[in-house]
């Protein structure tokens, strides 16, 4: 079998690569083993143009939300999926010192904030005491609508080998590559943490985090796609059901669901919410976070046949289509990849 591209994962990295190949005329075979609590599948899908204590600006997020408007749009209209909800995250300041750096964020730089009109206007459905701002716009990314879509669509075109990916059968040639009975011109991994155990590419400086979330059911809540946040993030969900999380855990040695979290957050929420909710599911992944904080992009300076995709970290559902984007168009016309995302970056480490 030859294609001109093979990929190793489909997460969002996978799909979006996947995806602008397709627009190009680039024929590829998607890798992927299918497990349920991947980062891209156990993620709340949400791009937020504002983080952290300080309120600033994401990196790049300018170019980011109207990329990912557009590139979600075209995707969601091919597989016939909405999978892309313009929303606003309602910010309840947990301290009185986070809600004095939100206004102070406010006066240098209103860009994405909002000062509500009505600050008593969610007194009926949760606890608050500080008052609360609103980051708009933001996007919810519907993965567990997308990703599926996007699986269905490659295993109608026969695109998708569903096992996972053993790199002893790899044959890497100087013009391209061997797996198995599959033959191209390149690979490329978008496996997500799997990547970090990789004989190319271990030696980039991975920072894997833990992210967990409980799914639970609000029957009270009015459904909207509105985001709330105090100190945890609650987001709308498959089913009418609600995403809450996540935590960031740098060192664990448990991949799973632990009960720590789940009573820890349970508790939470009983403080936080005046009606009722239900716990109906409580999921973990391990995130492809890099030490940088910046994402794994392009080919091995040793191996020209051997890309990467990955180490997006919280904002795949941001960087994922705009640096999907950016390496075919450096496979297809040799367009610069942004040289803080290009894995050339590593050269030295990755020579040695």
């Amino acid at each position: 079998m030859r294609k001109d591209v093979l990929i190793i994962g489909q997460g969002i990295c996978g799909t979006f690569l996947g995806w602008w190949l397709e627009q190009k005329g680039l024929s590829y075979i998607v890798i992927d083993e299918q497990r349920p609590h991947t980062a891209s599948r156990a993620a709340a899908g949400l791009i937020n143009p504002v983080t952290g204590r300080r309120i600033v600006k994401t990196w790049m997020i300018d170019d980011l939300l109207s990329f990912a408007g557009e590139a979600y749009g075209d995707l969601g209209a091919a597989l016939q999926v909405d999978c892309l909800t313009q929303t606003r995250v309602v910010d309840f300041f947990p301290t009185a010192q986070m809600r004095l750096a939100f206004l102070q964020r406010y006066e240098e730089d209103p860009q994405y904030l909002q000062l509500p009109s009505d600050e008593q206007h969610y007194r009926e459905l949760f606890h608050y005491d500080l008052g609360y701002g609103i980051i708009t716009p933001c996007y919810l990314a519907d993965l567990p609508r997308l990703l599926p879509a996007f699986r269905k669509r490659l295993l109608q075109q026969n695109t998708l080998i569903e096992a996972a990916f053993d790199h002893q059968s790899l044959i890497v040639e100087a013009q391209g590559i061997t797996y198995k009975d599959i033959t191209a011109d390149r690979i490329i991994f978008c496996d997500g943490i799997q990547s970090a155990d990789s004989p190319y590419f271990s030696r980039i400086p991975f920072a894997p985090n833990k992210g967990e979330a409980l799914i639970i059911d609000i029957p009270d809540l009015p459904l909207s796609a509105t985001v709330f946040k105090k100190g945890m993030t609650l987001a709308p969900w498959k089913d009418g059901l609600y995403w809450v999380g996540s935590s960031y855990e740098w060192s664990f040695t448990d991949a799973g669901p632990t009960e720590i979290f789940k009573q820890k957050t349970e508790a939470l929420l009983k403080d936080w919410l005046k009606v009722p909710f239900r716990i109906i599911d409580h999921v973990a992944s391990i995130r492809p976070a890099t030490l940088e904080r910046r994402p794994f992009v392009g080919f091995h300076p040793i191996y020209p046949a051997i890309g990467i995709l990955n180490g997006m970290g919280t904002k795949g559902c941001s960087l994922a289509p705009y640096f999907a984007h950016q390496l075919v168009e450096h496979i297809v016309h040799g367009g610069a990849i942004r040289p803080d995302a290009d894995v050339r970056r590593f050269t030295k480490i990755l020579s040695r």
